[in-house]
């Protein structure tokens, strides 16, 4: 891949910490999406940067996601997170990069499902009060605009106005090429420990040993559904649990939108080869180390028909299909921050981490360099680290926030 040239940064602040990391050495540890944004955001900022990883780029969660991007938040900072994502998108995106192609996002609750429907309406009004641009609809009116949906059983719906998809590994390549342009040190297929006594980096051998040890200024653990065990090895509790999700491709048509039945709990978007379909959520913690990478039976044989309700007409022939994990807090907000002197995290983003990937990296890389990220209601101190609680599915429609 070409090295991409990223100069047409346009992030809030993107100019105002220039050097501001000269002479920080800062070890980030996971190169999914997250990871590979805040490397570079630190490297273009001046600060000696390493990328570690235990596979390859993009090899775990990142590479699994389902792509969407959207600002169809109701609460002002996601609201705000969201648009500066979607900018640095659009910014970074072309042919020698990776793809963005905007598109429409809708959102609906069906008939006899008041309670979402009526979150739908109260999440649209937020997010018109917070200025982002968003438009709700009745059943017949999103079936006139999108002719390929079928509402005539849609109470409502809502159409956000900044959105698209991406391809979510070729995004994470490119940011991790982009640090490396920026002159980060890429260290891929390089597990290792994390030490909160003195900020510090241990590659581990392949009998699981420390094979030595770098002290660095910070460390910043983005290793999504592997940042707990990280964590906790290293004397740390965090209050997370990755849990199963499943998608596939099929050869189906659909030019837009990208559509979520919140009744259903279903997603779908254009995908170059046909159509991405996904959820399938399982609400039950899983092991990072050892979950089951293929989709299920039960996923895979209710799929047609749960599309053929939606985009009547169309016949689903299966591709490929696949399950990742996402990682669930107790209150849906992601933990982002510094939970011990020097030691950073970001994971819990309940499959929205691929989304918020370009507004978090930039916010992050901040906070390391001691400037104000912005992100306090996001503080992964906010929980011990013991809290019992449920997982929830990651799109959802509630309007508190």
């Amino acid at each position: 891949m070409p090295e991409p040239d990223l100069e047409t940064d346009l992030a809030v602040g993107s100019d105002a910490f220039a050097d501001a990391g000269a002479g920080l050495e800062v070890a980030v540890v996971g190169a999914g999406a997250i990871g590979a944004t805040t490397a570079y955001d630190l490297a273009r900022r001046g600060a000696s940067v390493t990328l570690y990883d235990s596979g390859s780029v993009a090899s775990g969660a990142s590479g699994r996601a389902a792509g969407l991007c959207y600002d169809a938040f109701a609460s002002a900072l996601d609201a705000e997170i969201a648009g500066e994502a979607i900018e640095r998108f659009r910014a970074f995106s072309g042919d020698d990069t990776f793809p963005f192609v905007e598109c429409p996002y809708v959102w609906f609750a069906r008939e006899g499902d008041e309670e979402r429907a009526a979150a739908i309406r109260e999440q649209v009004d937020r997010m018109q009060r917070n200025g982002v641009v968003a438009l709700e609809m009745t059943g017949s009116e999103l079936g006139e605009r999108f002719p390929a949906l079928r509402g005539d059983d849609v109470a409502v719906a809502a159409v956000a106005g900044a959105a698209g998809y991406t391809d979510p590994a070729q995004y994470t390549a490119c940011l991790a090429a982009a640090a490396d342009g920026a002159g980060a040190d890429l260290e891929p297929e390089t597990p290792v420990a994390v030490s909160v006594d003195q900020p510090r980096v241990e590659p581990v051998d392949d009998a699981g040993g420390v094979a030595g040890e770098r002290d660095v200024d910070a460390v910043v653990v983005t290793a999504g559904a592997h940042t707990k065990r990280l964590l906790a090895e290293a004397g740390v509790s965090i209050a997370l649990k990755p849990y199963r999700v499943q998608a596939l491709i099929a050869d189906a048509e659909l030019d837009e939108p990208m559509w979520y039945d919140a009744t259903d709990g279903l997603y779908a978007r254009p995908h170059p080869e046909g159509i991405l379909v996904g959820n399938g959520t399982e609400p039950v913690e899983a092991d990072p180390d050892a979950y089951d990478r293929a989709a299920s039976d039960a996923f895979l044989e209710g799929i047609p028909g749960r599309v053929d309700e939606r985009l009547e007409g169309i016949s689903l022939e299966i591709d490929r299909a696949w399950a990742g994990l996402c990682t669930a807090t107790p209150d849906r907000d992601p933990l982002v921050g510094e939970v011990r002197p020097g030691l950073f995290v970001a994971t819990g983003f309940q499959g929205e981490g691929v989304m918020r990937a370009p507004a978090i990296g930039d916010r992050l890389a901040a906070m390391v360099l001691d400037d104000d990220g912005g992100l306090d209601r996001f503080d992964p101190t906010r929980f011990a680290g013991d809290e019992s609680f449920d997982i929830v599915e990651g799109m959802g429609v509630d309007s508190e926030g």
